[in-house]
């Protein structure tokens, strides 16, 4: 029996923020996949041989116009994106389409809509907000909604958004990104003798990160541990702000950005460091965090996290056990656990250790990509499904995901 054939469209292949679907794709083992993409980014990062790179259709400014203006197609179609999708689909003889992130889903709706085949798309946290530059998203993701067999949210967190945003529950499935844990070896962590306590967060430097209440809990904590360090990773455009803040709180000479770090140097950094902070916050548009990956990479090196009650992180940081929670943006809880955590140094050390055994028990990468591969399939299935259906009951209506749909020409 051959293997099924999987369509993984990523507008861009890959933004270095990207590293989770870099290791779905490659993760992939009982279906065989390649890449579609407009645009490939970050290829010495993320090397892989199979991508197609959807060329520019030849611009005809005539029928553009008259698509555009007169008969009010959608970008994909007048554009000229349709056809191009479809023969490179047909070529490669695709069974379905994994689309990443709901925005691309938007997009492609019209595509979705009519393509003889299924399509899945999934959710990872910014595509869930809302747009202001877009007032109609959320009634073009509903349609999404409906022109799927099913939907792939990070969390359960992005899962109770999307209900809301209108999804069906019955078509969302959990779609965790795992990770490699033979990457990221624990390392049994002491408590420091001489008090140079040294916190860490992992990130792009943007607002939902929360790393103006990552300053501010450290500055309050520096107070009483003048030889306590900060070492912020990634980059941003948010560093200037962070900067000018460490500036002002007293505390930039403790307070290290690192920038961007390979895959070896950030393991590196976990391994010296001894507290995983990541106190994320909800911003006004509900841009919010699946689970993320940092998180789930310095607790498998056994370090604790204190982080806060948002989107996906509670489903990985087990209050008590693995670390602490605290409301978003509340500095003075976050630097009060700060505190706790490190007068009690068996307590830091084996939280640690919990931590480690939590992301082996439910993140191991393996195990997420053995589910992501059955929800392809069932994808298939659910199509065929109801294509027998169509074509045995008429006139009775098909199911939403399979309304509109022809084969492309």
């Amino acid at each position: 029996m051959s293997k099924l054939v999987v369509a993984s469209y990523c507008t861009t292949f890959l933004k270095s923020e990207m590293l989770h679907i870099y290791r779905q794709v490659t993760g992939l083992r009982d279906v065989q996949t390649f890449v579609m993409t407009k645009k490939k980014q970050n290829t010495d990062r993320f090397p892989f041989d199979d991508i197609e790179v959807i060329p520019a259709p030849r611009p005809n400014l005539f029928r553009h116009g008259w698509l555009k203006f007169v008969e009010r197609q959608p970008p994909i179609v007048y554009r000229g994106e349709y056809q191009l999708l479809a023969n490179l689909l047909e070529r490669r003889g695709a069974d379905v389409m994994h689309i990443y992130f709901g925005h691309t889903g938007v997009h492609l709706l019209p595509f979705i809509q009519c393509w003889a085949k299924p399509c899945i798309v999934s959710f990872h946290g910014a595509d869930v907000m809302l747009k202001a530059e877009s007032p109609d998203y959320a009634a073009k993701l509903k349609k999404v909604f409906q022109s799927v067999p099913l939907v792939l949210a990070r969390s359960r967190s992005l899962e109770r958004r999307l209900i809301r945003l209108g999804c069906p529950a019955e078509k969302i499935r959990i779609n965790r990104t795992g990770i490699p844990l033979s990457q990221f070896p624990v390392a049994r962590r002491k408590a420091p003798v001489n008090g140079q306590w040294k916190f860490l967060q992992a990130c792009r430097l943007i607002p939902k990160k929360g790393l103006t209440t990552c300053l501010r809990a450290f500055a309050l904590f520096h107070r009483e541990n003048p030889r306590s360090e900060l070492l912020i990773a990634g980059k941003g455009p948010l560093q200037p702000v962070l900067e000018a803040l460490a500036v002002q709180l007293g505390v930039s000479e403790h307070v290290h950005f690192t920038g961007f770090l390979s895959q070896q140097a950030l393991l590196e950094l976990y391994h010296s460091c001894h507290v995983f902070l990541h106190p994320s916050e909800m911003p006004a548009d509900e841009n919010q965090e699946g689970i993320p990956n940092s998180i789930l990479e310095a607790m498998a090196t056994g370090m604790p996290v204190l982080a806060t009650r948002h989107g996906g992180i509670p489903e990985a940081v087990e209050e008590g056990r693995c670390g602490a929670l605290v409301e978003e943006r509340n500095y003075q809880a976050l630097a009060a656990e700060m505190k706790k955590i490190t007068r009690e140094p068996y307590s830091f050390s084996e939280m640690g250790l919990l931590a480690s055994e939590s992301v082996s028990a439910h993140f191991e990468q393996r195990l997420h990509i053995a589910q992501l591969e059955a929800h392809y399939r069932e994808a298939v299935e659910l199509a065929e499904e109801a294509e027998a259906r169509v074509q045995t009951e008429a006139p009775v209506v098909a199911p939403p995901f399979q309304q509109e749909r022809v084969p492309a020409k």
